[in-house]
């Protein structure tokens, strides 16, 4: 089916803009999707994972969203105001140039943090241009009525579940339950659009131009003043301090969690079944931003997320509503809620077309149930690089990571779902068991250099079971490479993790020539695809894009085997493939397209890895 088949198409081109034509704005707790016309069509309040008030990019008829742009022909550019998460959309036309400043501020625990709000400020630069503005909230994913109040200057939003209200230094004008206005600025006049959650002892409040000139100031400063903290000093720092910038709008300050992309069903294929709800805290990813943020210097983040594991009991198989104790499906589950609970539920949205007509919509995760062994290398190798980089853990806190440990020696050698969530049973996955000899040998390191209580010599039978299979049924004579899993002849991009996690040495000959394998199969331009799904069926439809977290490993591998302009060359391809805010999605489709939720945790922590590693290699 084409575009134009389904409706997408015509004079007036798609109905929806590519998902790489966004940036992100947020204040810690939720985030939206300002599109390069101005128009905010994802935005979920009060938080990351709470339903939707604007989902135009999921449906364009039903979603809702917040239009926002000039009313003549303009040409448009967007960028983020310099070291922060400040949007600028800019509009040139014949007659003027204007430019919408989007930003949520950042606020501490008061009840202004309840009050979610989000401005976007016109100011007119030179000339004179005429605005149109469309409020059009659809709150519960679309599903949920709503009346509309009006004033003049003011129009609330109400919904059986939240209630919106919108202040503006404009006229408001009402079309049914939405609210639109018109109107013309001159050379340095300025309009401002506030929107805020209200309700309890958060009433509607008005945001003047002087005040949103404040809170415009107070932002960039808070950013600002975060990025400062960064020791990245390096050839790439453009990239590596966006990226840094990127997780930090993905963490949920309340509690310290960090999600994995902030949309839901953004398609990795388009037309296909691929869409999930990325809005919660994998621990796999969450692990690794905490890596890439102790390897920038920041280490609040990764003690706000130590704190995140620890206070809702998460390594004591915890988890807010989840059960507590260490079971026969260990004491992890592979993610959970922002508010570190455990069930997250997987539905269907069947009233919303998706993305380009991809459906379905899904809210929720029903991977929550899979056996994923990997993420155990992932948070201890998090929790040893955070006592040795960061604080030293407690006590308590050992007796957690031992006991999980305790519980890996028992269980690693059993099959799993994978770290690609696969849907089509459980395999040996050789990267499943290369990341439970990383959380065995991490905590070995932490026992040996502290000194801390610890069964070493079980420990390091377990460690070197797991190294002598890997090495034994890992590795392909035929195929000259390591392998998807153990026994096979599938190649998988997973295995580039191997010398990453300093399980085999980067130049050791059965690695050169796995990398050289890979290179041959999975790598398309610098462009690494994951696996072939036609070859190792996943249990789902379709085929899918390059992924690009695999891309930066891959350029890391290449630089750690000493082939270092093969590796630079890769790296600046990959960096050609960001969107124009240097953001990316979860992968990239075969004419360079973003695919996937946008913008992805796991792909710019890579990247900030890969930045720092070639920078050493290059010196």
């Amino acid at each position: 089916m084409t575009f134009d088949d389904a409706g997408f198409g015509g004079a007036d081109g798609s109905r929806y803009l590519p998902i790489a034509e966004h940036g992100l704005i947020g204040d810690l707790r939720s985030a939206a999707l300002v599109g390069t016309d101005g128009t905010i069509d994802w935005y979920c309040c009060p938080r990351f994972d709470a339903p939707s008030v604007f989902a135009s990019i999921l449906d364009a008829d039903r979603g809702g969203s917040f239009e926002l742009a000039a009313d003549v022909p303009t040409r448009t550019r967007q960028f983020y105001f310099p070291d922060t998460n400040v949007l600028i959309t800019r509009f040139f036309s014949t007659d003027g140039v204007a430019e919408i400043q989007d930003f949520m501020p950042v606020v501490d625990e008061s009840r202004e943090a309840g009050r979610h709000r989000l401005i976007r400020r016109v100011v007119c630069a030179r000339g004179t241009l005429p605005f149109r503005a469309r409020v059009a909230p659809r709150f519960g994913f679309g599903s949920e009525p709503h009346t509309v109040r009006l004033r003049p200057h003011e129009a609330v939003f109400e919904s059986p579940s939240m209630a919106l209200a919108l202040t503006a230094t404009v006229p408001l004008e009402r079309d049914g339950v939405d609210v639109w206005s018109h109107f013309k600025l001159l050379e340095g006049e300025s309009a401002v659009f506030a929107l805020d959650r209200v309700g309890g002892d958060v009433t509607p409040r008005s945001c003047p131009r002087a005040e949103a000139e404040d809170q415009f100031a107070a932002t960039v400063r808070f950013w600002r003043h975060w990025l400062a903290g960064s020791r990245y000093h390096g050839r790439w720092r453009e990239m590596v301090h966006r990226s840094a910038l990127l997780l930090k709008l993905l963490t949920y300050a309340p509690t310290g969690a960090i999600v994995a992309a902030p949309t839901t069903s953004l398609p990795e294929r388009i037309g296909g079944e691929r869409n999930w709800d990325y809005r919660y805290v994998w621990v796999r990813d969450a692990a690794f931003c905490v890596y890439a943020m102790l390897r920038l210097g920041f280490t609040a983040e990764a003690e706000a997320f130590m704190g995140f594991l620890s206070e809702r009991g998460i390594l004591r198989g915890g988890g807010a509503g989840g059960g507590a104790g260490i079971g026969d499906a260990g004491p992890l589950q592979i993610m959970y809620g922002i508010d570190g609970r455990s069930d997250l539920p997987e539905r269907e949205l069947s009233h919303l077309e998706g993305y380009l007509g991809s459906a379905p919509v899904r809210v929720g995760n029903a991977a929550t149930g899979q056996l994923q062994l990997d993420i155990y290398g992932a948070l201890i190798d998090s929790v040893y690089l955070y006592d040795k980089w960061g604080q030293p853990i407690s006590s308590d806190h050992w007796d957690e990571v031992g006991a999980v440990v305790d519980w890996l020696c028992d269980h690693w050698d059993q099959p799993d779902e994978g770290v690609w969530e696969t849907r089509g049973g459980r395999k040996d996955f050789l990267y499943s068991r290369l990341m439970c000899w990383v959380a065995i040998e991490r905590a070995i390191r932490m026992a040996n250099r502290r000194g801390l209580p610890a069964d070493l010599a079980r420990w390091q039978r377990s460690r070197d079971a797991i190294y002598r299979q890997i090495m034994r049924s890992g590795w392909s004579a035929e195929r000259r490479a390591f392998t998807q899993s153990l026994g096979g002849d599938l190649l998988d991009a997973s295995v580039l993790m191997m010398p990453l996690a300093k399980f085999i040495s980067p130049n050791d000959p059965k690695w050169l020539s796995t990398l050289d394998a890979l290179g041959a199969e999975l790598v398309s331009d610098s462009l690494v695809y994951r696996y072939d799904p036609e070859a190792s069926p996943d249990g789902l439809r379709g085929a899918e894009g390059t992924f690009s977290i695999c891309s930066f490993w891959y350029v890391e591998a290449l630089a750690r085997a000493g082939r270092v302009e093969e590796a630079r060359l890769a790296f600046e391809k990959m960096l050609t493939y960001a969107n124009h805010l240097g953001l990316y999605a979860e992968e990239i489709g075969p004419t360079g397209e973003q695919l996937g939720n946008f913008p992805q945790a796991f792909t710019h922590l890579a990247l900030i890895s890969a930045a720092f590693n070639l920078d050493r290699t290059l010196g």
